[in-house]
């Protein structure tokens, strides 16, 4: 454990949270020693965030990496039980990966349903025990009580390839990966690739000709290009301006195309995706969603339904079971200081962009 913990010393999460690795080993391994029960560990790779691809490329090329580091990890905490949960198109490759190893056999692995909720920390942890993907509260933290009630780790997949890298004595925490959205002469291109922890932002994301950068994916941060062109890609330089590498995903909005009605298309996504559990988020995102929907036309909107929007938002950050409300709402709140001039436009019946062909992946609509 102290081994891995030290190798593990200044590596984070790159699940979204961005926790520091060698805590959430130690802390599992506390509460194992405490509650005299044997851990479990379980690999993350529900990507249920539209906009990225990070896991999956990882888990399709290289499943082996991933592998080493969920034994690793499970030796690290003396887990007798090991879990690797990923979507349905994953399995079969990752079903060959087990098949060539000698360890394969003690790896469980589980299907994620395709929700965006779905790798939720608490969420996933129901699903591995047979449940739906709903989260819970977060007292007593799955550290402490996860699967079958018992203290469980759980790391993004790609945390557990840089945990194996690093053991080998590779710079892997120095390095992330990261999906990026660009625009190409047939649409929209996608691609995932790997940057240095600390480069530049506008080396690894092409900026030019893009009207704003969505930093983090749907639960991220949309910001001026100026602004994102300054920016490292660090923890440190992106918190300076409110945003988190979150997802890993970058995405530059071409200058043809409506933030606000990019905005609202994610964010009626976001709405449809809640659990369903609180009221906040079954309620608040919905109307929120809604408001956007309408103030996303260039056409006058309801008197006070900006104002409506900025005050449903307020009632719903920090009221819900998970995250899923605070970050849609962070996502919002950063679209609507961003795309501030286009509100005016759009209330005086105009709109700057020249095609409504969607650019952001929405499920059900145009990739």
């Amino acid at each position: 454990m102290a081994d891995l913990a030290a190798a593990a010393g200044g590596l984070t999460g790159r699940g979204g949270a961005g926790f520091p690795t060698a805590r959430k080993l130690r802390s599992v391994t506390d509460a194992a020693r405490a509650t005299g029960r044997a851990a479990v560990v379980v690999g993350n790779g529900g990507e249920g965030e539209p906009a990225a691809a990070k896991d999956a490329v990882l888990l399709a090329r290289s499943p082996h990496l991933v592998l080493d580091g969920l034994h690793l990890a499970g030796r690290a905490v003396g887990a007798d039980a090991l879990v690797l949960a990923a979507a349905h198109a994953a399995l079969p490759g990752l079903d060959r990966a087990l098949a060539e190893r000698g360890d394969g056999a003690r790896v469980r692995r589980v299907d994620l349903p395709d929700r965006f909720l779905a790798g939720e920390e608490s969420a996933l942890v129901s699903v591995v025990d047979g449940g739906p993907p709903l989260p819970r509260t977060k007292v007593p933290p799955v550290r402490e009580r996860g699967v079958g009630g018992r203290p469980t780790l759980v790391l993004n997949v790609e945390t557990l390839a840089r945990l194996a890298l690093l053991v080998r004595g590779d710079d892997a925490g120095g390095h992330t990966l990261v999906t990026r959205h660009t625009a190409g002469p047939h649409g929209r291109v996608t691609d995932v690739a790997e940057a240095p922890v600390g480069s530049r932002l506008a080396d690894v994301l092409p900026l030019a000709g893009a009207r704003a950068v969505l930093v983090g994916g749907y639960h991220g941060s949309w910001l001026p290009t100026p602004v994102a062109a300054e920016l490292a890609l660090d923890r440190a330089s992106l918190g300076s301006v409110g945003a988190s590498l979150g997802a890993g995903v970058l995405a530059a909005l071409p200058a043809d195309r409506c933030g606000l009605r990019e905005t609202a298309s994610v964010m009626a996504h976001l709405a449809a995706q809640s659990a369903g559990q609180c009221g906040p988020c079954l309620n608040g995102l919905p109307r929120i969603a809604a408001a956007l929907e309408l103030l996303a036309r260039p056409a006058p909107a309801l008197p006070g339904l900006l104002d409506d929007v900025h005050r449903w938002s307020g009632l719903v950050v920090g009221r819900g079971a998970c995250s899923h409300p605070d970050g849609s709402v962070r996502f919002v709140a950063s679209a609507l200081r961003v795309f501030a001039p286009e509100l005016t436009a759009h209330a005086a019946g105009r709109c700057s962009a020249t095609t409504s062909t969607p650019f952001l992946p929405v499920p059900g609509g145009a990739r």
